[in-house]
């Protein structure tokens, strides 16, 4: 997270006159445009949240803008608002304001009551004053803040309750200042830019190909650090005659250099998309779906066939139960992943090399294919919902109701009328096999055994195994985490484990561990804690290839109530105190696990996440099956008995 304070652009502030809020903006003075059409204007909408409030992060990047001299054929204008404290004394909280910086440098040009930055109203009247006020030949837009993927939309206002723009409310003020235009080229923005987390979805983009030629977003959460304002916009002070494209590419690889200087390039991704090139793809991802519907129709084991291909494929934002789900999975794996399934995936893989111009992954994001799609990876029907409002494929929005509700409305079950489907078979679920509690079967190697049978293919998406320390005569028993060690037949239903007696570990100290991605050359877990008292999820990779395990970062994870993503990647710094969490159960009762704190540690230079050998003591391991539902169901358990570095297994009792 960045921790510049304001010195800079107070420094350059402090020598200029502010104009008065009454004055007449976009007079000649902040106009002045070039006569080779090369005049760019970008409107920044900067909605600061707690980002600045407990960071400083808005302030931070207004400084590295206010590091560039710009010339007289480029201005930004800026509008702030949406935090209850700004880093600086330039910027008041209490009003929405509106700045030019060009070059002359920063200037307060205008000043409205406080409203929300999340409402499609108060973003409409930014971009109505800009358009009118500083016009150009080429124009940007750019939304700073947090993001939510296609669900939640971004700008989450801190003041007015984390209120944000959804898509359509993005498209309703957009539509209220420009045109929308679908003719090549013609388009009135030449980009619209995302300093936001997951934003750079395929939703996003059908959005705003009305009215851009170009969009910049990342698929995965953002760390604080964000866009490096001074490394684009001084290029584009460089050279104004760029389009589009170049400033798109040079705001990707300036940012991947800013993370790169942080330390938080590992998990990266920034994308430039050719909005000109997209409905190609809209038409390949509607066939996709539609294919995908059809065979479910015919078969609803599909779902449990899709799902595990989706489960296999690289998602951003967490979705699991610690960190939250945001149900936003990179659209160009999950088709690679079921080409086998569909052959309609080639053409969304073909169609997206088309659009997606340009990319930057770090080493744990290196699957991102530049847009991300709505999958259900928790079946909540609400969250589908929301997704239904604001989505661009309408063939999954059936195809996903299909599968959580087990049927379609009047409406869906016309549209697969269309497809020659005329009726539709039960969904079986989880719920109905009868396999919560199922028994498990002990070899002479201690190796844990679960048969389900060859239907276990046409139910689950995934297995793994929840790790569990039980101490009786306390009756006590901590979750230690899930994981998925385990060898599957997936032909005959049958899964073995791979238990080593090893655990997670922070400089030795066993931790609570959640499996995030599982994928071939790199699984990705989250790990609860507390940072210097403040709730966190500890990034952690195992690189298959290495061997080896790294610490990635820690961040906030997903905001329960408003669907907003931390905008936050908080590198480790020596002297940090991490507080260990482990989930707390009575033995003998039937009550809920809670979280408990369990070690204090000191973060020093040489702080490292690795594999620990668990403490002598009793231990059980559940096997964990989900449907594509979202359902669990869990196996009886095998009991470990650690002593001394040795093992017994034996079915527990």
């Amino acid at each position: 997270m960045k921790k510049k304070i304001f010195a800079l652009m107070m420094a350059l502030v402090m020598a200029l006159p502010l104009a008065a809020c009454g004055d007449e903006p976009g007079t000649p003075d902040n106009n002045t445009a070039a006569d080779d059409g090369s005049s760019w204007a970008v409107y920044w909408y900067l909605c600061g949240s707690d980002l600045e409030t407990e960071g400083g992060c808005a302030t931070a990047d207004l400084s590295e803008l206010m590091e560039v001299e710009l010339p007289e054929n480029v201005t930004v204008v800026i509008q702030t608002g949406g935090a209850a404290e700004w880093q600086n004394d330039v910027v008041d909280a209490s009003k929405l304001q509106r700045f030019v910086y060009n070059s002359e440098g920063l200037q307060l040009v205008d000043e409205q009551p406080s409203a929300s930055m999340g409402d499609s109203e108060t973003l409409a009247a930014f971009l109505q004053f800009a358009k009118d006020s500083y016009p150009a030949d080429k124009t940007a837009v750019v939304f700073w803040n947090h993001g939510g993927g296609s669900v939640s939309g971004a700008a989450f206002d801190e003041l007015y309750d984390y209120d944000s723009l959804t898509l359509d409310e993005m498209y309703a003020a957009f539509s209220q200042v420009w045109e929308p235009s679908l003719e090549a080229g013609q388009q009135p923005l030449e980009l619209v830019g995302f300093d936001t987390c997951l934003m750079a979805t395929v939703d996003v983009a059908a959005t705003f190909q009305n009215f851009a030629k170009y969009l910049v977003a990342s698929e995965e959460t953002e760390p604080g650090n964000g866009w490096l304002y001074s490394g684009w916009a001084g290029a584009l002070a460089e050279n104004p005659a760029m389009d589009g494209q170049e400033l798109g590419t040079v705001i990707c690889d300036t940012y991947y250099e800013g993370c790169q200087e942080a330390g938080t390039e590992d998990q990266t991704t920034l994308s430039l998309t050719d909005l000109t090139q997209l409905t190609p793809l809209l038409d390949a991802y509607e066939a996709f779906g539609q294919e995908a519907l059809t065979v479910a129709a015919q078969d609803p084991a599909f779902f449990a066939e899709l799902g595990r291909a989706a489960s296999q494929s690289e998602n951003y934002g967490g979705n699991t139960r610690e960190q939250g789900y945001t149900n936003m999975v990179d659209l160009g794996h999950m088709a690679r992943c079921s080409t086998d399934l569909l052959p309609s995936a080639q053409a969304v893989l073909d169609a997206l090399d088309q659009c997606v111009l340009y990319r930057v992954n770090g080493v744990y994001r290196t699957e991102a294919t530049g847009l991300s799609c709505y999958y259900s990876y928790n079946g909540d029907v609400d969250d589908l919902n929301g997704y239904i409002d604001q989505g661009a494929g309408t063939a999954f929005k059936y195809f996903y109701s299909y599968e959580l509700t087990g049927g379609l409305s009047q409406e869906g079950m016309e549209y697969v009328a269309d497809m020659n489907v005329e009726e539709l078979p039960e969904v079986e679920d989880l719920t109905a096999m009868g396999w919560d509690g199922i028994g498990l079967t002990v070899d002479d190697d201690g190796v844990a055994t679960m048969t389900l049978g060859p239907k276990a293919d046409s139910i689950l998406t995934n297995i793994g195994f929840t790790l569990l320390y039980v101490d009786a005569e306390q009756d006590t028993m901590l979750l230690l985490g899930t994981d998925n060690d385990m060898t599957a037949d997936w032909d005959n239903g049958v899964f073995y484990d791979n238990f080593r007696g090893v655990w997670g570990a922070i400089d030795g100290h066993i931790v609570y561990m959640e499996l995030s991605y599982e994928g071939d050359d790199y699984n990705l877990y989250s790990v609860p804690i507390l940072l210097n008292d403040e709730e966190y999820n500890l990034q952690v990779a195992y690189n298959f290839t290495d061997e080896a395990w790294s610490i990635l970062g820690a961040a906030k994870g997903l905001d329960a109530d408003s669907g907003m993503a931390s905008k936050e990647l908080r590198l480790l710094e020596a002297g940090d105190k991490i507080t260990t969490i482990w989930m707390a159960a009575s033995y003998s009762g039937d009550d809920d696990f809670e979280m408990y704190t369990a070690e204090e540690l000191t973060v020093t230079d040489s702080t490292s996440f690795g594999e620990a050998e668990l403490p002598d003591g009793s231990y059980a391991m559940v096997f964990v099956m989900r449907d594509a539902m979202g359902n669990d169901a869990y196996s009886d358990a095998v009991t470990f008995d650690c002593e001394n570095g040795e093992i017994w297994t034996t079915v527990y009792e």
